[in-house]
């Protein structure tokens, strides 16, 4: 088809009206635009998708192509035109596209049953109440939101929204697929099955190395207002692994965090005198040495540079700003020692400059020890293959029972991103765990699904670790936010 032609238009049948889809901007070609069984859309699950930045298309593409046959895409929502056109070139049919500001517009024309979220951090909550307000399910990215307030909005709005639409009763979701990766669900199994009697203690380390570490300190994570830093940005994983393992939540936080790795003070105290604010634009420079290893070069990155790069002229987002720059305000070495209502106690470490990626973690029990050490693959989020993005190098589980010899754990295989966790929580998102009309086929016997009190409960440890950072006191979590009891 030539550029003067008029393309072809779809139309995605809502419940309450018709979309007719412009499909003028697309580069593929007609026998890749259509969807499969697009006639059949009524029957389908409906999503909408708000953020489509690196993170979405871990969804979307799931969503167009392995689940098309019970899911549809029906809008995209971002701040960003480009990055708005970049997702709708990687699907195999035209999406309509909203601004943030016409979000409202967005899910009355084309009436989703559910709502993506993938923004940064900080909006998270604006996304998940006003979808619940307008009578929405909401599946949302880790971690549910930054802060207390924030947090306390969430859980009022999924109230009125349960007595609003007592039909539909729209739920909020958060996806932690570290659940679903096969070793930390046999954690779970062995641990519920009472392997090692009743856990009093755990040590768990965890590594970011100077690939993946380094690029949140790089990007808008940098900024503890967007983020709340990794201690909630990203720990909320490994504190709802932990909440998960031992079916409990934290009782008090006592924690230690600093910067120092990264940042222009530490850089210096390192011996470097020359700096930049980002890689692009920049020639590498001789006096830099090591600290060059950690440009992101994002010409080379065709996902970073057309969805970042190429979109900088709308908001002026920076994707590869130098990790040894100012404006710093998130910690990178971490400590925590955190109690729990179960009884037990965690310490933690978290270390963002690490030489491996991945963790270790130990259980101590009335009855044993279970010993756990997971190394995974070294990455740019989005700078590669998604599928490739955390995937497992080596994995060993060991189980010490008192007076018996160890024991090494076999575990399931698994393939793909997070330890083999992306594709099974895909398929319990909108595989055989769904029907058409959103009814869930089976039940999942470990009880991996998270709901808004899973996603409260991992950020309250995070939460409280900040605060006790701040104040060096310890801090309980109940002074905080009360949760509800399960």
């Amino acid at each position: 088809m030539t550029r003067g032609e008029q393309r072809p238009t779809i139309s995605i049948q809502s419940s309450s009206q018709q979309l007719t889809v412009n499909m003028s901007n697309l580069t593929a070609p007609i026998s890749n635009m259509l969807s499969p069984d697009l006639s059949n859309n009524k029957r389908k699950k409906r999503y909408a998708l708000v953020g489509t930045g690196g993170r979405a298309s871990f969804f979307y593409s799931a969503i167009t192509t392995k689940y098309a046959a019970t899911s549809v895409l029906v809008g995209l929502c971002d701040t960003n035109q480009t990055r708005l056109d970049y997702a709708n070139s990687r699907l195999p049919y035209n999406v309509p596209t909203y601004k943030a500001t016409d979000f409202d517009r967005m899910i009355s024309e084309t009436d989703p049953d559910e709502l993506i979220i993938t923004t940064i951090d900080r909006t998270h909550h604006t996304y998940i109440i006003r979808a619940l307000e307008l009578g929405k399910s909401v599946i949302t990215e880790k971690p549910m939101t930054i802060d207390v307030p924030r947090c306390l909005s969430i859980f009022s709005a999924v109230n009125h929204a349960s007595n609003a639409f007592p039909e539909q009763k729209p739920k909020v979701r958060v996806t932690f697929n570290y659940r679903y990766a096969p070793h930390n669900t046999k954690i779970y199994q062995l641990l519920s099955t009472g392997a090692i009697g009743t856990v009093t203690s755990v040590h768990f380390e965890w590594m970011l190395n100077t690939s993946h570490g380094a690029d949140y300190f790089r990007r808008w994570h940098r900024d503890k207002r967007n983020s709340g830093g990794l201690l909630v940005h990203k720990s909320t994983h490994h504190f709802d692994l932990v909440n998960f393992w031992l079916q409990t939540t934290p009782l008090s936080v006592y924690a230690t965090g600093d910067l120092r790795f990264y940042g222009k003070e530490n850089a210096e105290s390192r011996g470097i005198t020359k700096f930049k604010s980002r890689t692009y634009g920049t020639k590498p420079s001789s006096e830099e040495g090591e600290e060059a290893k950690f440009d992101l070069d994002m010409e080379k990155m065709p996902a970073l540079k057309e969805m970042y790069l190429a979109a900088e002229h709308e908001d002026g987002y920076y994707r590869d700003q130098s990790v040894f720059g100012d404006g710093i305000s998130i910690e990178d070495t971490m400590n925590l020692l955190v109690r729990y209502k179960s009884g037990a106690a965690m310490t933690y470490s978290l270390t963002a400059y690490a030489p491996w990626e991945g963790f270790r973690v130990s259980f101590n029990g009335t009855g044993g020890r279970l010993e756990v050490e997971i190394v995974e693959n070294s990455y740019v989020n989005s700078g590669g293959e998604q599928g490739e993005e955390g995937k497992l190098e080596k994995r060993n589980i060991v189980l010490r029972k008192l007076f018996e010899k160890p024991v090494e754990v076999e575990i399931e295989d698994s393939e793909g991103a997070h330890g083999g966790g992306d594709e099974v929580l895909l398929e319990d998102l909108f595989g055989n765990g769904q029907t058409g009309d959103g009814e869930r086929r089976k039940v999942d016997e470990y009880r991996r699904a998270a709901s808004h009190v899973d996603g409260a409960a991992s950020i309250l440890t995070g939460i409280a670790a900040n605060r006790s950072i701040a104040t060096g006191q310890v801090v309980f979590v109940d002074d905080l936010l009360k949760l509800p009891e399960s």
